[in-house]
């Protein structure tokens, strides 16, 4: 045991304890920075899934990224996570209104759809606008999430929405974004026929020959209960956060619509991160410059990033 003397000082016997602990009688009181406090402990969270056709329910955790979390779900049911077409939260049907994306309420059940059979459709383009809104799952797959009244493929009832394109004339599109095969296909050229390889996802008996429907509602594709969700990011890790405000979804609505109007796709967390810029820019000159340091690939023209700001400063300026 060292001895007191070289510290200079001993504290007094029956002295106040230390850190709710007694010190034994003459044992001196040794210099130091004070311990670090222990970090507290993360929330586990665990999520329910099931693929959509039907089966058990598996548990999934310790994900932080879409990739990371159609690994989990591929691990739990021993399948390749490319299987794996999109998820939705809540409903094992094929609803684009329930698409998972970058958030995920902690609550909220994973149903992940598979790939099932794939087919191939000729189509003639005889008008600019094919009627399909293009959406990806964060993964390398792009789907159809709309199809338009009376457009040229609303008359091609094989063609249905949560379909994968897989390729266009024999050209794969794996590894694309959605936003990338709603420019290839704008591209084609009129009144030439191309073909579509699609890949429809497997379905349970209680949804085959379904359709589904292609109607919209507020909030499309969003975590709406309010509550704490899981915000998936790209880089970095996942942020558990309070879900959006009223404001905020109807403001990222808006701008979906814009999306959908000018590019043929919906993405509700790229609306959401629209929405972010165009909050913290005081004017359109300053919402194209911080678009195009983060968004800078989709190339956005003047006239829609106008929209943009107006949709999310000048709400009350919108004619409904």
């Amino acid at each position: 045991m060292q001895r007191a003397g070289r510290h200079g000082r001993q504290p007094p016997e029956g002295g106040p304890m230390e850190n709710g602990v007694g010190q034994e009688p003459g044992t001196p009181e040794l210099p130091g920075p004070a311990a670090p406090r222990a970090p507290r402990a993360r929330p586990r969270l665990v999520f329910h899934t099931q693929l959509a056709h039907g089966s058990p329910t598996g548990r999934i955790e310790g994900f932080t990224n879409v990739k990371e979390l159609y690994a989990k779900i591929a691990e739990v049911f021993d399948i390749s996570p490319t299987e794996i077409l999109f998820c939705t939260l809540n409903t094992h049907k094929v609803d684009m209104q329930k698409l998972l994306g970058g958030q995920i309420g902690l609550e909220d059940f994973i149903f992940a759809h598979v790939r099932g059979e794939t087919k191939e459709v000729e189509v003639t383009k005889t008008e600019d606008a094919l009627g399909l809104t293009i959406t990806d799952n964060g993964a390398g797959y792009a789907f159809i999430k709309r199809i338009k009244e009376g457009s040229i493929i609303n008359r091609l009832q094989t063609v249905c929405v949560g379909d994968s394109i897989e390729a266009i004339n024999d050209h794969t599109i794996v590894g694309c974004r959605h936003y990338e095969v709603a420019r290839m296909l704008r591209e084609l050229p009129r009144a030439q026929p191309f073909t579509l390889r699609l890949v429809q996802p497997k379905k349970a008996f209680d949804m085959i020959g379904q359709r589904t429907r292609t109607c919209k509602s507020p909030g499309e594709g969003r975590v709406a209960s309010g509550k704490e969700t899981l915000r998936l990011r790209t880089q970095g890790p996942p942020m558990l956060e309070e879900g959006p405000s009223p404001s905020e979804e109807e403001a990222a609505q808006r701008v979906d619509d814009l999306l959908e109007s000018y590019m043929g796709i919906r993405d509700s967390e790229l609306a959401s991160t629209m929405v972010e810029v165009a909050k913290a820019s005081p004017s359109v000159a300053q919402l194209a410059q911080g678009l195009d340091s983060v968004l800078g690939e989709f190339a956005f023209p003047q006239e829609f990033v106008a929209e943009v700001w107006a949709a999310v400063c000048h709400p009350k300026g919108d004619k409904e």
